[in-house]
C-alpha cells in the first residue's frame, strides 16, 4: 500500500501561498490542488479564505491576466477566451472585466496579422474552397468571431 504525504493546515496554506504567488490561479485550480493534497473540506475552506483575505487568490485578477496572456501569446479570439474562462468557473462579471483588457485596435490588428500569416501557409493550396475552409477552421478554433472570420474568408479570391 502506498502512503500519501499528509499536510497540516499551516503547511498546506504555505504551499498554496507559493502556488498562487508563482502565477495567477483561479478558485477551481486551488480547490483541485487542495483536493489532490487530500485536505478535508473544512481545511479547504479555511485555506481558501486565508488566500482570499491575503490577496493570493483574486478571481478578477486571474481573469484579466488570463485574457491578456492568451490573447497576446496564443492569439486567441474573444470566444475562445470566454469559453476557457467559463470552463474555469469564472463569473460572468469577471469575464466582462477580463475582456476589457484587450484593446479593440490591437484585437483587429492581431486578427489581420494572424489571418495573413495563415494565408501565407496555405499558399500552396490551389483549391479555393479548401483554402477558405482551412482558413475559417483555423480562425474559429482560435475563437475569433464568425463575422470577422467570414469577412476575411470572403476576401480570398485566388
Amino acid at each position: 500500500m502506498e502512503s500519501h504525504k499528509t499536510y497540516t493546515v499551516d503547511e498546506a496554506t504555505k504551499r498554496m501561498e507559493r502556488y498562487c504567488a508563482y502565477q495567477e490561479r483561479c478558485h477551481k485550480e486551488v480547490h483541485q490542488k487542495l483536493y489532490e493534497m487530500r485536505m478535508i473540506p473544512v481545511a479547504v475552506d479555511e485555506i481558501i479564505d486565508h488566500l482570499l483575505r491575503h490577496n493570493f487568490l483574486n478571481e478578477t485578477r486571474f481573469a484579466q491576466a488570463f485574457a491578456r496572456g492568451k490573447f497576446r501569446v496564443k492569439k486567441w479570439g474573444r470566444n475562445r477566451i470566454v469559453n476557457e474562462l467559463k470552463l474555469r468557473e469564472i463569473s460572468k462579471y469577471n469575464i466582462q472585466i477580463a475582456l476589457k483588457e484587450i484593446p479593440d485596435s490591437e484585437y483587429y490588428k492581431t486578427f489581420e496579422a494572424l489571418a495573413e500569416k495563415r494565408l501565407q501557409q496555405l499558399s500552396s493550396e490551389k483549391n479555393l474552397l479548401k483554402k477558405r475552409k482551412k482558413l475559417a477552421d483555423y480562425l474559429f478554433y482560435r475563437g475569433w468571431e464568425s463575422e470577422m472570420v467570414y469577412g476575411k474568408v470572403n476576401e480570398i479570391s485566388k
